[in-house]
Protein backbone atom coordinates (compact mmCIF):
# COMPACT_ATOMS: atom_id res chain seq x y z
CA UNK A 1 0.00 0.00 0.00
CA UNK A 2 1.06 3.45 -1.16
CA UNK A 3 1.27 5.42 2.37
CA UNK A 4 2.37 8.97 2.71
CA UNK A 5 2.15 11.15 6.44
CA UNK A 6 1.88 14.65 6.83
CA UNK A 7 0.97 17.31 9.06
CA UNK A 8 -3.18 16.74 9.35
CA UNK A 9 -5.11 19.43 7.20
CA UNK A 10 -7.47 21.44 9.17
CA UNK A 11 -10.33 19.78 7.05
CA UNK A 12 -9.34 16.80 8.12
CA UNK A 13 -9.54 17.64 11.94
CA UNK A 14 -13.10 16.38 12.65
CA UNK A 15 -12.27 12.86 10.61
CA UNK A 16 -9.03 12.37 12.58
CA UNK A 17 -10.65 12.84 15.83
CA UNK A 18 -13.69 10.65 15.06
CA UNK A 19 -11.32 7.57 13.59
CA UNK A 20 -8.87 7.91 16.82
CA UNK A 21 -11.91 7.59 19.08
CA UNK A 22 -13.52 4.84 17.31
CA UNK A 23 -10.34 3.37 17.19
CA UNK A 24 -10.02 3.58 21.41
CA UNK A 25 -13.82 2.78 21.62
CA UNK A 26 -13.67 -0.25 19.07
CA UNK A 27 -10.55 -1.88 20.74
CA UNK A 28 -12.25 -1.68 24.04
CA UNK A 29 -9.06 0.92 25.38
CA UNK A 30 -11.68 3.07 27.95
CA UNK A 31 -12.94 2.21 30.82
CA UNK A 32 -16.00 4.25 30.69
CA UNK A 33 -17.00 3.41 26.92
CA UNK A 34 -18.79 6.09 25.16
CA UNK A 35 -18.77 8.33 28.64
CA UNK A 36 -15.21 8.20 28.89
CA UNK A 37 -14.07 11.54 29.41
CA UNK A 38 -10.79 10.57 27.47
CA UNK A 39 -12.96 11.04 24.30
CA UNK A 40 -12.34 15.05 24.44
CA UNK A 41 -9.54 14.96 23.70
CA UNK A 42 -9.11 12.20 21.43
CA UNK A 43 -11.40 14.14 19.18
CA UNK A 44 -9.53 17.28 20.11
CA UNK A 45 -7.08 17.32 17.27
CA UNK A 46 -7.55 21.24 16.24
CA UNK A 47 -6.74 21.76 19.69
CA UNK A 48 -3.74 18.99 19.70
CA UNK A 49 -2.77 20.51 16.15
CA UNK A 50 -2.31 24.13 17.29
CA UNK A 51 -0.51 22.83 20.42
CA UNK A 52 1.69 19.90 19.46
CA UNK A 53 1.99 18.64 15.56
CA UNK A 54 -0.76 15.93 14.71
CA UNK A 55 0.52 13.70 11.60
CA UNK A 56 -1.96 11.74 9.41
CA UNK A 57 -1.27 9.14 7.33
CA UNK A 58 -3.09 8.93 3.87
CA UNK A 59 -2.84 6.14 0.82
CA UNK A 60 -1.89 7.05 -2.65
CA UNK A 61 -5.34 8.64 -3.19
CA UNK A 62 -5.47 10.76 -0.34
CA UNK A 63 -7.64 8.53 1.89
CA UNK A 64 -7.18 9.20 5.47
CA UNK A 65 -5.93 6.10 7.47
CA UNK A 66 -5.19 7.08 10.66
CA UNK A 67 -3.14 9.58 13.09
CA UNK A 68 -0.90 10.28 16.25
CA UNK A 69 0.13 13.49 17.57
CA UNK A 70 3.83 14.16 17.92
CA UNK A 71 5.02 16.39 21.14
CA UNK A 72 8.58 18.18 20.69
CA UNK A 73 10.54 17.96 23.78
CA UNK A 74 9.07 20.90 26.48
CA UNK A 75 5.48 20.54 24.58
CA UNK A 76 2.06 21.16 26.48
CA UNK A 77 0.92 17.28 25.15
CA UNK A 78 4.26 15.56 26.59
CA UNK A 79 3.35 13.55 29.44
CA UNK A 80 6.31 11.51 30.49
CA UNK A 81 9.00 12.87 28.41
CA UNK A 82 12.65 14.48 29.73
CA UNK A 83 13.53 17.96 28.55
CA UNK A 84 15.72 16.55 25.83
CA UNK A 85 12.90 13.61 24.63
CA UNK A 86 10.04 13.40 22.19
CA UNK A 87 6.77 12.15 22.27
CA UNK A 88 3.79 10.74 20.66
CA UNK A 89 0.51 10.16 21.82
CA UNK A 90 -2.97 8.97 20.51
CA UNK A 91 -1.52 6.96 17.71
CA UNK A 92 -4.86 5.14 16.21
CA UNK A 93 -4.95 3.56 12.63
CA UNK A 94 -8.85 3.15 11.29
CA UNK A 95 -9.99 -0.46 11.88
CA UNK A 96 -10.07 -0.84 7.76
CA UNK A 97 -6.50 0.37 7.31
CA UNK A 98 -4.93 -2.04 10.02
CA UNK A 99 -2.14 -4.46 8.80
CA UNK A 100 -1.07 -2.04 5.98
CA UNK A 101 1.47 -0.79 7.49
CA UNK A 102 0.05 2.70 8.66
CA UNK A 103 0.87 2.45 12.32
CA UNK A 104 4.47 2.37 11.76
CA UNK A 105 4.75 4.79 8.93
CA UNK A 106 3.23 7.14 11.65
CA UNK A 107 5.79 5.61 14.41
CA UNK A 108 8.31 6.53 11.96
CA UNK A 109 7.76 9.42 11.17
CA UNK A 110 7.61 10.85 14.91
CA UNK A 111 11.37 9.17 14.83
CA UNK A 112 12.62 11.08 11.75
CA UNK A 113 11.22 14.27 13.17
CA UNK A 114 12.94 13.97 16.63
CA UNK A 115 16.17 12.65 15.37
CA UNK A 116 16.58 15.77 12.69
CA UNK A 117 15.14 18.01 16.21
CA UNK A 118 18.98 18.94 17.58
CA UNK A 119 19.61 18.15 21.51
CA UNK A 120 16.96 15.12 21.18
CA UNK A 121 18.30 12.17 22.76
CA UNK A 122 15.48 10.20 22.07
CA UNK A 123 11.62 9.27 21.28
CA UNK A 124 9.26 8.03 24.67
CA UNK A 125 5.60 6.91 24.48
CA UNK A 126 2.95 5.19 26.96
CA UNK A 127 0.68 2.72 26.31
CA UNK A 128 -1.63 0.27 27.24
CA UNK A 129 -0.45 -3.76 28.09
CA UNK A 130 -3.45 -4.18 25.70
CA UNK A 131 -2.02 -2.83 22.38
CA UNK A 132 -0.05 -5.29 21.40
CA UNK A 133 0.59 -5.10 17.92
CA UNK A 134 1.79 -1.14 18.51
CA UNK A 135 4.35 -2.87 20.86
CA UNK A 136 5.17 -5.58 18.38
CA UNK A 137 5.80 -2.14 15.99
CA UNK A 138 7.55 -0.57 18.70
CA UNK A 139 10.05 -3.19 19.29
CA UNK A 140 10.95 -3.76 15.68
CA UNK A 141 11.67 -0.24 15.57
CA UNK A 142 14.29 -0.51 18.21
CA UNK A 143 12.03 0.86 21.40
CA UNK A 144 12.20 -0.74 24.37
CA UNK A 145 10.29 -1.38 27.53
CA UNK A 146 11.11 0.99 30.68
CA UNK A 147 9.27 -0.08 33.50
CA UNK A 148 10.32 2.24 36.01
CA UNK A 149 8.82 5.09 34.18
CA UNK A 150 5.51 3.40 33.71
CA UNK A 151 2.43 5.56 35.35
CA UNK A 152 -0.90 5.85 36.51
CA UNK A 153 -2.95 8.55 34.98
CA UNK A 154 -5.86 7.63 37.03
CA UNK A 155 -6.01 5.19 40.14
CA UNK A 156 -6.03 1.41 39.03
CA UNK A 157 -4.87 2.50 35.52
CA UNK A 158 -1.42 1.92 34.77
CA UNK A 159 0.27 2.81 31.31
CA UNK A 160 3.36 1.21 29.96
CA UNK A 161 6.49 2.83 28.45
CA UNK A 162 8.93 2.49 26.03
CA UNK A 163 11.90 4.40 24.89
CA UNK A 164 13.62 4.63 21.71
CA UNK A 165 17.45 6.03 22.45
CA UNK A 166 19.73 8.16 19.83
Amino acid sequence: MDISVRPVRAEEHEALGEMTAQAYLGDGLLDFGADDSYLEQLRAVGRRAAEAVVLAAVDGDGALLGGVTYVAPGGPWADIAGRDEAEFRMLAVSAEARGRGAGEALVRACVDRARATEGVSGVVLSTQSSMEAAHRIYRRLGFVRTPERDWSPLPGFTLLTFRLAF
